[in-house]
């Protein structure tokens, strides 16, 4: 079937809003430009004022923690900083509401910035980790924030689960593989879902690009929420040309108002 472009969100059309309504399953996979719509730099963008003269392989990579790791903790905590001032936005905490509307809603995301947990997602699935939480660089073991408050002293923290371990962001650096439960739920979700909805990501990463992907194999209906189309966009029966922040909430508020 023909994509179909749509660039009113008051003008839903009647086929896409029953797709949603009939879903068994919804799954959604949220990329970064999510997070800049409120906000939030992108991974590339972080790259400016004192940080500007850094490759992201020397900021985000286990040989570049190995080699200086005081300085990749520093750029790490300045990107929590930076997330520390913004919040969700609409279209975060519409995905949130959408969990009340259909059957079943999964939501899988590529952003490291916890907002859709924090907007009241359920279960969201964190391909690429999270920033706020810390583990051992050594043992890869979950380190509590009342740790590294007690040794906050340190650039980066030592770790308390191994003698030569360091504190480090809990998320996934180039060259690291993710997490394989995750990844496998994410999976087996896209695989048995009725409608995958893409958001805020160019479609441009693996694995995350090809969950999308598998799921319309699999023949589920795809929706893409983008300025502009994308890699992902011709896989997609609809694409709501966009921010995610202006056509999320339009969804939920059309589905909210459709009869019982």
């Amino acid at each position: 079937m023909a994509r179909e472009t749509c660039s009113n969100p008051k003008r839903i059309p009647d086929e896409l809003l029953n797709c949603l309504s009939e879903a068994s399953k919804v799954v959604v996979l949220t990329g970064a430009g999510v997070s800049a719509e409120s906000g939030i730099p992108t991974f590339r963008e972080a790259h400016t004022g004192l940080w500007a003269r850094y490759d992201p392989m020397e900021l985000a990579s286990p040989e570049a923690f190995e080699r200086d790791p005081s300085t990749v903790w520093a750029w790490y905590q300045w990107r929590r900083e930076l997330i520390a001032r913004t919040q969700p936005n609409p279209g975060h905490h519409a995905l949130a509401e959408l969990q009340h509307l259909v059957t079943e809603l999964v939501t899988i995301t590529q952003n490291v910035d916890g907002f859709h947990a924090l907007a009241g997602s359920d279960d969201v699935l964190e391909l690429h980790g999270n920033i706020h939480r810390n583990i051992c660089s050594r043992t890869a073991r979950q380190i509590e924030a009342d740790w590294l408050e007690r040794h906050d002293g340190h650039q980066p923290p030592p770790s308390p689960h191994h003698r030569q371990g360091l504190a480090r962001p809990d998320v996934v650096w180039f060259g690291e593989a993710l997490d394989a439960a995750t990844i496998e739920k994410a999976f087996s979700a896209a695989e048995s879902c009725d409608v995958v909805i893409t958001a805020g990501t160019s479609g441009a990463v693996q694995p995350a690009a090809s969950i999308p992907v598998a799921a319309v194999r699999a023949g589920a209906v795809m929706i893409d929420i983008n300025p502009e189309p994308n890699e992902l966009s011709r896989f997609a029966r609809w694409h709501l040309a966009g921010p995610s922040a202006t056509w999320l909430p339009a969804l939920v508020e059309a589905l909210d108002r459709r009869p019982a």
